[in-house]
């Protein structure tokens, strides 16, 4: 682990620090456990069960009474987790810092037994973040300080909420017990951990600054005087364009006095998709330029502003987007729908990349640079263009909405084999064949014909609720983005295939070559249990207007 932490780029300097922090921490983490152990069994034997059947009760004293036995077996498990779960963290950092993503293809069966578990991992991290969350954001400040960055850009602590959650749940699977006790267990450690960690996150901080380390300041927005009292008021939709667009004083905005460009040919050079949609986008006989809006070409100026401080956008999407500003301004002369609403092709070609690069979030990853590529490429025509009009940003958007449907095609035609064999075992399920099963979610596809199992109900799901599920997974086609929770942690994954008989899906990560075959059942319980919800695409431009708004509403 040496090694890896010493090759994390640039920044090398600051990193033996925080090295040495993961240290330290790593040697307290046998004390930590006995802590965690000792809490668990304190709880339930002070009678902190209320609410519980008689049936959890005994499971929950069953697996204290196991844990007293094999507690060497569960201290290993958990201190094992924690290593390999810091050590993945940071071969993931050098990577990122070498720019060089490794993306290995994997596919794993998820399953009703699976989601239970991801269930109560859920519920043991937000615990641990509700009881914790003073001590921490302060440790958080800390280990940002120990990588150098001051300015709290993400979050740089290796001993996270969730890998915690994970090695208990580990340490759990080390009780030769069923796997219905292991969960119980799982179940009553999630209060005992985050009052353990409340106090190890404090003690950790509290070493750190005796050591004189500076803690990182997380950015703070000062609202100019006199604001504070219309943020009651404030609404938190976007407001419309032409609202603010009349809101605005009546002066002269930057860039309004130059005359319009002579109107010309389609630049050669587009050659993108629909390029043949281009033909005819300029009318031969607009050679008088129309009355100049100032306020609207004042407007998309502060826009374009707003939007390359929105700390959301990677500073490569912001670089982008930043060069539209003047063909954008150009635009806002000859089209007043620019500045009416937010569904102008402009606004929309904007949103839709940005929200494309947040779901393939490294800088280094091969599909992020190949889009960022026929962005560029596509701004730079329209850059060329010497008469700015609507229908050339219609181009654009079909252009970036082709390039992600190609993305999706590859990406189907890459797990084409594992697809065919998903569809013959979910034809097996609709003759009522028994499927197979795996306590992990983990099962390659060749072997997903060949070991039978019994499944689980949804006993837990009430028909309201499996109503609500099945109307939204009613609506999910391919293509369609959403966030999981699969394995102790959050995802972004794409709707890849949804079977024929709708019985398995198969999605995508969004950062990473894995899929993931969930079935139907599962994605009910994920569903009802609040673990799969669906990504919207935010609006970075309502965002800007409504900043913008703001900063009217203060002048």
């Amino acid at each position: 682990m040496d090694a890896t932490l010493a090759r994390r780029g640039p920044n090398s300097s600051a990193l033996p620090p925080l090295q040495q922090f993961v240290e330290d921490e790593l040697l307290r983490m046998p004390m930590l456990f006995d802590q965690l152990l000792q809490s668990i069994q304190q709880s339930i034997r002070s009678g902190e069960m209320a609410g519980q059947t008689a049936g959890q009760r005994v499971a929950a004293s069953d697996a204290v009474t196991a844990s007293k036995r094999h507690r060497d077996g569960m201290a290993e498990y958990f201190m094992n987790s924690i290593r390999q779960q810091i050590h993945a963290e940071i071969e993931e950092r050098t990577q990122r810092a070498s720019g060089k993503i490794s993306r290995p293809m994997q596919l794993s069966l998820v399953e009703e037994e699976s989601v239970a578990v991801d269930v109560e991992l859920s519920h043991c991290i937000e615990m641990i973040k509700s009881v914790a969350e003073h001590e921490l954001r302060e440790l958080q400040t800390f280990t940002a300080s120990l990588i150098g960055d001051m300015d709290m850009s993400q979050d740089h602590n290796p001993f996270k909420p969730e890998v915690y959650a994970r090695a208990t749940w580990a340490a759990a699977n080390a009780l030769p017990l069923s796997r219905s006790h292991q969960v119980q267990f799982m179940r009553q450690a999630a209060r005992p951990l985050g009052e353990v960690l409340r106090r190890s996150f404090a003690a950790s901080a509290t070493r750190l600054e005796a050591m004189g380390v500076e803690p990182a300041a997380y950015r703070t927005l000062i609202l100019p005087g006199g604001s504070r009292q219309a943020q009651r008021n404030e609404i938190t939709f976007s407001p419309d364009l032409n609202s603010v667009r009349d809101a605005m004083p009546m002066k002269p905005g930057p860039g309004t006095t130059a005359p319009l460009s002579e109107p010309g040919k389609v630049a050669r050079e587009l050659r993108g998709p629909r390029s043949h949609d281009m033909a005819g986008l300029r009318d031969p006989k607009s050679a008088v330029a129309p009355a100049v809006d100032k306020r609207a070409v004042e407007l998309v100026s502060l826009l374009f502003a707003a939007m390359a401080e929105d700390r959301r956008v990677p500073g490569d999407v912001a670089a982008s987007i930043a060069r539209l500003r003047v063909p954008a301004m150009k635009l806002a002369a000859s089209d007043a729908s620019l500045t009416d609403h937010e569904k102008h092709p402009l606004w929309r070609f904007v949103n839709q990349f940005v929200y494309a690069a947040e779901m393939s979030p490294e800088a280094a990853d091969p599909e992020r640079s190949h889009l960022m590529r026929t962005v560029k490429s596509t701004i730079e025509q329209l850059e060329r263009e010497p008469q700015q009009l609507g229908r050339l940003y219609d181009w654009a958007l079909d252009r970036l909405d082709s390039y992600l449907q190609k993305r999706l095609l590859r990406r189907l035609s890459t797990f084409g084999g594992h697809i065919l064999s998903l569809q013959k075992l979910e034809d097996k399920l609709e003759v009522g064949n028994t499927l197979p099963t795996t306590m992990h979610g983990a099962l390659d596809v060749p072997q997903l014909d060949t070991v039978p199992a019994v499944l689980m109900e949804l006993e837990s799901v009430n028909k309201p609720e499996l109503s609500a599920a099945q109307d939204w997974m009613n609506q999910l086609k391919p293509g369609d983005w959403v966030r999981l929770f699969l394995n102790g942690k959050w995802c972004q994954a794409q709707l890849l295939w949804p079977g024929e008989r709708r019985q398995i899906w198969l999605f995508g990560d969004g950062a990473s070559d894995a899929t993931w075959a969930i079935r139907r059942g599962a994605l009910l319980m994920m569903f009802s249990a609040g673990l799969m919800k669906t990504l919207k695409q935010r609006s970075i431009v309502g965002s800007a207007a409504t900043r913008v708004q703001a900063a009217l509403t203060a002048a």
